[in-house]
C-alpha cells in the first residue's frame, strides 16, 4: 500500500494558513489536518482538540523528553509542537496529512521527514500582514512589533520550501493548495510502485 504524503503549510503569524487549511479540509475530508500542541491561552472562540491541543508548559516540556513531538518549537513566548504517534500512523495507512505549523518547526520536519512537501504562504505584502494582525484585535503592540520581526526572518528562508502560496485572496489560495496536493499525487516518483505492479500483473 502506498503510503500517504505528509503536506507541511507554514508561513508567518498573519499569514492566513489556518483559514488556508480549514477551508481546504471542509472540501477534502479525505486528507487528514493534524491539531498540533501549544502552551499558550486559546483565543476565543478556538476549541481544545480541534484548534489546538492546549498544553501546560511543563506537560509540554515532558512531551518533549519522551519524544512524543514531530517537531517543536517556541514562538512568541510560546511552545509549539505537533504529536507524532497520530500523524505517523495516518500516513503509514495511506492517507495524506497536512501539517500547519510555524516554520521553526517546518525546518525541523524538513530535517527529519525530508520527502515531506513544504509549502510557505505569503501575503501580498508586510503591509497587509501588519493590518490582519491588527485586525485580530487580540495581540498587544509589542507582540505584532515581535511577529512582524519574525515574519521577515521566515521570509528569508522561503527558498527552503517547494511551494509558495500566495494569499492576496483565501479562495484562490484554497484552489491552490487543491491543485498542490492533486499535483503531488500525480508525481511520477511517488507512484512507481503503481507502475511496477501494473507491469507485474500484465505479464501474469
Amino acid at each position: 500500500m502506498k503510503k500517504g504524503n505528509l503536506f507541511v503549510v507554514s508561513g508567518p503569524s498573519g499569514a492566513g494558513k489556518g483559514t488556508i487549511c480549514a477551508a481546504f479540509a471542509q472540501r477534502r475530508p479525505e486528507v487528514f489536518l493534524s491539531v498540533s500542541a501549544t502552551t499558550r491561552e486559546p483565543r476565543e472562540g478556538e476549541v481544545e482538540g480541534v484548534h489546538y491541543y492546549f498544553l501546560g508548559e511543563e506537560e509540554f516540556k515532558e512531551k518533549i523528553t519522551q519524544g512524543d513531538f514531530l517537531e517543536h518549537a517556541v514562538y512568541c513566548g510560546n511552545y509549539y509542537g505537533t504529536p507524532r504517534g497520530k500523524v505517523m500512523e495516518v500516513i503509514e495507512s495511506g492517507r495524506d496529512v497536512i501539517l500547519e505549523i510555524e516554520s521553526d518547526g517546518a525546518m525541523q520536519v524538513r530535517s527529519r521527514y525530508p520527502e515531506g512537501i513544504f509549502i510557505f504562504v505569503c501575503p501580498p505584502s508586510l503591509q497587509t500582514l501588519e493590518a490582519r494582525l491588527r485586525g485580530r484585535g487580540t495581540e498587544s503592540e509589542e507582540v505584532i512589533a515581535q511577529r512582524l520581526e519574525k515574519a521577515v526572518q521566515e521570509l528569508g528562508r522561503a527558498h527552503k520550501y517547494n511551494y509558495l502560496l500566495l494569499n492576496d485572496d483565501v479562495e484562490a489560495a484554497v484552489r491552490r493548495l487543491e491543485a498542490i496536493v492533486d499535483a503531488e499525487r500525480c508525481y511520477m516518483p511517488r507512484n512507481i510502485g503503481f507502475i511496477n505492479d501494473f507491469i507485474k500483473n500484465k505479464e501474469k
